[in-house]
C-alpha cells in the first residue's frame, strides 16, 4: 500500500483516485471547491461530474493545499492542461525533490508547444516524472469496466512502480519508457476526435469517420517517428486505443463537441452545448505548429486547426482537406 494524493476532483481526478483506492492505496483527493470536498467526504457522491456513482468510502478529500502536499510524496495531476503552469507555478514551493509526479493530462500548451511533462519540468526542475495514459473515458471507468492503459516513464523501474500503483483486476496498465510517443499520442488524438465528431455533426457517415481516423493515426504515427519517439507507440494504447474510444464514443467531449460544431458551424454555439473542457479545441493549433516545426504534413490536424480558430468553415475545411494530393498510403516521413 502507499499513500498518493490526487490534484483535481472532477470526473477524471475521482476516478482515478477510485482506481488507486481500488488498487489498495490510501488516497487522498484535493480538489478547490468546498462544497465537492464535502459532498465526497460526506456522502462519497460527486453529482456534478458523476451523476450517483458512489465513490470509495476509503477516499479521504480535502481543500487544504498543505495537507494534500503533506499526505503523501507521490502526486497525480488530473487539472486541465492549460492551467498546468499557473497552477505549478502557484504550488511550486510545496514539491519536495524525492517526489513522483504522474501526470494524467493530454494536452499540448498552446504558449511553448510543450507537452505536459516539459512543462512539469520547465517549472518545477528535474524531478521522477511519470504519465498514465489510453483509452480511459472516465464515465466507463469509474463503473469498474475492464479497460487497459499505459504507465511511461524515462525508466522501466519508474514505468513498473506506477504500474503497480494504478493496477487492480479492472484496469490492466502495461509499461513503456517512451513518454514522448505515448504524450504526443494522447495529446494528438483529441484532435482527431474532434474531426471525427465534425464529420458527424456535418451528417457524413462511417465511410468518412474511417478516413479520419485511419489517416489521422497516420499522422501521430509520422509525427511521432519525427521526434525520435517509438512509432509503435502510435498503434498501441497510448495511440490506436485511445484514439477509437476518443472517436467511437459519445462520451467523449472532444467527439461531443465536433458533432456540436460541425452541426452549427459556430464555435460559440458549440461552446454553449458543450460547456467543458475540451482539449482538442485548444491543443489542435499547437499539435499543427509542433508538425511545421518538423516538415512533417498533417492535413487532418490542420483541418481541425483551421476550423476551430474560424479561418475556415467545417464545409470549406473538408472540402481543402478532400482536394490534398494524396501519396502512398504509409508513407512515414
Amino acid at each position: 500500500m502507499s499513500k498518493v494524493t490526487v490534484f483535481g476532483a472532477g470526473a477524471w481526478g475521482s476516478t482515478m483516485a477510485q482506481v488507486l483506492s481500488d488498487a489498495g492505496n490510501e488516497v487522498l483527493l484535493w480538489g478547490r471547491s468546498a462544497e465537492v470536498i464535502a459532498e465526497i467526504n460526506s456522502s462519497h457522491t460527486n453529482k456534478n461530474y458523476l451523476q450517483e456513482h458512489i465513490l470509495p468510502e476509503s477516499i479521504m478529500a480535502s481543500t487544504d493545499l498543505a495537507e494534500a502536499f503533506t499526505f503523501s510524496n507521490i502526486y497525480i495531476l488530473a487539472i486541465p492542461a492549460q492551467q498546468l503552469r499557473s497552477t505549478l507555478v502557484e504550488w511550486k514551493g510545496q514539491f519536495s525533490n524525492d517526489c513522483t509526479i504522474v501526470s494524467t493530462l493530454k494536452g499540448i500548451e498552446i504558449s511553448t508547444q510543450f507537452r505536459m511533462t516539459e512543462v512539469i519540468e520547465d517549472v518545477l526542475g528535474p524531478h521522477k516524472v511519470a504519465i498514465i495514459t489510453g483509452p480511459n473515458l472516465a464515465d466507463e471507468l469509474v463503473l469498474r469496466q475492464p479497460a487497459g492503459a499505459v504507465a511511461a516513464a524515462p525508466t522501466i523501474e519508474l514505468a513498473e512502480q506506477i504500474r503497480d500503483l494504478f493496477r487492480t483486476p479492472y484496469y490492466r496498465v502495461y509499461t513503456s519508457i517512451d513518454v514522448m510517443g505515448c504524450e504526443l499520442s494522447g495529446a494528438i488524438k483529441s484532435v482527431i476526435a474532434l474531426a471525427v465528431g465534425i464529420s458527424i455533426g456535418m451528417g457524413f457517415g462511417e465511410n468518412t469517420q474511417a478516413m479520419l481516423i485511419t489517416r489521422g493515426l497516420n499522422e501521430v504515427a509520422r509525427l511521432c517517428a519525427a521526434h525520435g519517439s517509438d512509432p509503435l507507440s502510435a498503434a498501441g494504447l497510448a495511440g490506436m486505443g485511445d484514439l477509437v474510444a476518443s472517436c467511437g464514443s459519445p462520451l467523449s467531449r472532444n467527439r461531443t463537441f465536433g458533432e456540436a460544431l460541425g452541426r452549427t458551424g459556430s464555435m460559440a454555439m458549440a461552446r454553449e452545448i458543450v460547456a467543458k473542457t475540451v482539449e482538442g479545441v485548444a491543443s489542435a493549433g499547437a499539435v499543427a505548429e509542433i508538425a511545421h516545426r518538423v516538415g512533417i504534413e498533417v492535413p487532418v490536424i490542420e483541418a481541425v486547426g483551421d476550423i476551430v480558430s474560424e479561418q475556415l468553415t467545417p464545409e470549406a475545411a473538408f472540402q481543402k482537406l478532400m482536394e490534398i494530393t494524396t501519396k502512398a498510403e504509409n508513407f512515414i516521413r
